[in-house]
């Protein structure tokens, strides 16, 4: 059966006809020269919108994470983040191999770095031969079912980081449907980082592009890290356009990927030993089980032959994320293919 309903990724979606047509119409340069009138709105945009001095346009979020630590940290440097975040898992071992960086983890189910925890991580590292420089958050955070960072745990952290004498980054590639959620402009959560990196191609529906926003120093020292790994682009305007359109456009309908999640979510967590293992506040959703008889990849393959996709986790767990594709139509039917195949491996 065709493929119809795409729940892996909000990175799935295809530009509409709308978006296709405003970036075949861009206008154009080379952004090497720092020429491209397309590129540069973009950057001013999200500058702006972030309440930061000034931004540079990427090819991928991965790209995004790794400039900005490879520019508030030095070869040899630790730097403290959750154990299940992006940049760890999904990563491919970049802030190792780029940026000779040391990862000291912490462990909590909320994906936040709890206070208390941080604190003892900073003090210790007093007593050890390598510098700690940096804090890295995600908001949201993916692993953790797309869960909100609060505003005042962050500026706490904040607080504390920066008393401390170091920087902080945040990996906020689904910034929008944190701000989204909660009614907090996306500036206000900015404010707590020194660097933070946003993702047009996910929630917002672009094709290509992420962003580092921070100071005019530091964006300088991107653009550098930028040209060093490849990731300069000539007449970039093409995509810059469909970015720009969809940081115009797609903002507040994340509204309605988040009220599908949640629909989605209450329908499959009344299935029997089902768990929505995290709640659902924005796109994402994290659905396990205790049943020793439903294989997370036998589901997963199940539904795929019905024309539903998603992802395993382990075993014993999955994760379905809503995206601008997706109807109220094709949630009712997601949760009728999902509790079939669920019963029936049970």
């Amino acid at each position: 059966m065709p493929l119809t309903i795409d729940l892996r990724s909000d990175t799935v979606t295809k530009p509409s006809v709308e978006m296709r047509r405003v970036m075949a119409e861009a206008s154009v340069g080379d952004d090497v020269f720092g020429e491209d009138p397309t590129v540069k709105l973009l950057e001013k945009s999200v500058a702006e919108m972030l309440g930061k001095e000034d931004a540079v346009f990427v090819p991928s979020g991965t790209m995004a994470n790794q400039v900005a630590l490879a520019s508030l940290t030095t070869h040899g440097d630790e730097i403290l983040l959750h154990e299940h975040a992006h940049i760890i898992d999904h990563e491919n071992g970049a802030a190792a191999r780029h940026s000779g960086l040391q990862l000291r983890t912490i462990r909590d189910a909320s994906g936040r770095l709890p206070l208390d925890q941080v604190r003892e991580q900073l003090s210790a590292s007093q007593h050890r031969s390598t510098p700690q420089t940096l804090v890295c958050v995600e908001n949201t955070h993916n692993s953790a079912g797309g869960t909100v960072y609060p505003l005042d745990e962050l500026r706490e952290l904040s607080i504390e980081v920066h008393a401390r004498g170091l920087k902080m980054h945040m990996d906020g590639a689904r910034l929008w449907n944190a701000s989204v959620a909660t009614g907090i402009p996306e500036r206000d959560f900015a404010a707590c980082a020194d660097t933070i990196s946003v993702c047009f191609s996910k929630g917002l529906g672009a094709p290509v592009g992420s962003a580092i926003c921070a100071t005019r120093e530091i964006i300088a020292k991107a653009r550098r890290l930028r040209s060093v790994w490849g990731g300069s682009m000539r007449q970039a305007g093409i995509i810059a356009a469909g970015a720009l359109f969809a940081l115009q456009n797609n903002r507040a309908r994340l509204a309605e990927d988040h009220r599908r999640a949640s629909l989605l979510a209450q329908a499959i967590g009344s299935l029997p030993d089902a768990e929505i293992t995290h709640e659902v506040k924005t796109n994402i959703i994290m659905f396990g089980w205790t049943n020793s008889h439903v294989d997370a990849d036998r589901l997963v393959e199940e539904c795929e032959r019905e024309g539903l996709r998603f992802f395993s986790m382990h075993s014993r767990c999955v994760r379905l994320v809503t995206n601008l594709h997706i109807t109220d139509s094709d949630i009712g039917e997601a949760a009728n293919i999902i509790s079939r195949h669920y019963k029936k491996l049970s």
